[in-house]
């Protein structure tokens, strides 16, 4: 047997073999493992047969080139058609693993959730807005002139004494600290005063701070809503009747309440006003 029939039988030989093995592989790996066994640029067995050619006959190594190129041309054709196939497969693979029945209805996009304090809060300005309030809004950091003194609470007034004021570290020539965390959202009584004329209906949410010992009723950081009106011929039963509308609106329309003189060291007259418990 001359040395092109014994390659080009070696060759027919491997080629069998090779697609016989291909058909076996199963998965990428095994497809990759294939590949670089038969077809490898460096350890392949096709390669390395084809290193032989140069040590065939002139007049023979055209037969055995041709079937050494058929040969690769062969099961790199085959090559990709499984790698193909197997893709194929895995994708069809985890469509019926992933399927999704289209009849069934959308999954709700989860939605966030007021934070209790902002929602009551916005059901508190609703209902001051339905009778005519409107709802404003200002600093948390403040004057002493607009948190105190024009309030009619000047430095010696005993109504500071209830009030542990966080003040700001920012001083005066003379040595006065004017600058603090408002102790509550009264200020904005002065601003709007001077920035309207009456007739005056606001109400004023907000945060204030004090500096106070923190329990289970008490923190540093807590909310205040207050309200104001000002127009000629305002008396005080026009108060007590916008608080029993407003705790009507907010509680249910069958909500009882009781008004009653109370002491407060920086209004006079001053009341307390209550309602029936709405769960008992």
């Amino acid at each position: 047997m001359t040395a092109a029939a014994s390659l080009v039988e070696q060759l027919s030989a491997l080629e069998e073999r090779a697609l016989q093995e291909l058909n076996e592989a199963t998965d990428t790996g095994s497809l990759e493992d294939w590949r670089v066994r038969y077809m490898g640029r460096r350890q392949g067995l096709l390669p390395r047969l084809l290193e032989q050619l140069p040590s065939v006959p002139a007049e023979d190594r055209r037969i055995a080139g041709s079937q050494g190129n058929r040969t690769r041309q062969t099961l790199e054709s085959a090559f990709s058609e499984r790698r193909d196939s197997l893709e194929r497969s895995g994708t069809e693979q985890r469509l019926e693993s992933e399927a999704v029945d289209v009849t069934l209805p959308g999954r709700p996009a989860p939605t966030g959730r007021y934070h209790p304090t902002t929602q009551i809060i916005r059901e508190i300005t609703s209902a001051f807005g339905s009778l005519g309030f409107q709802t404003v809004e200002g600093p948390e950091v403040e004057w002493d002139y607009y948190n105190f003194e024009a309030l009619n609470i000047p430095a010696d007034h005993p109504a500071r004494d209830r009030w542990d004021t966080l003040w700001i570290d920012y001083e005066r020539d003379d040595g006065t600290r004017p600058m603090l965390l408002r102790t509550h959202t009264s200020p904005m009584q002065i601003r709007v005063m001077e920035d309207q004329r009456p007739p005056i209906r606001v109400i004023v949410p907000g945060r204030c701070f004090r500096h106070e010992a923190t329990d289970g009723t008490h923190e540093s950081i807590f909310f205040q809503i207050e309200g104001l009106a000002v127009e000629e011929g305002i008396t005080f039963s026009d108060l007590k009747g916008t608080l029993f509308a407003f705790a009507q609106r907010l509680f249910g329309a069958d909500r009882r309440v009781r008004f009653r003189c109370d002491y407060f060291p920086f209004v006079e007259p001053g009341v307390d006003m209550s309602i029936d418990c709405f769960k008992c």
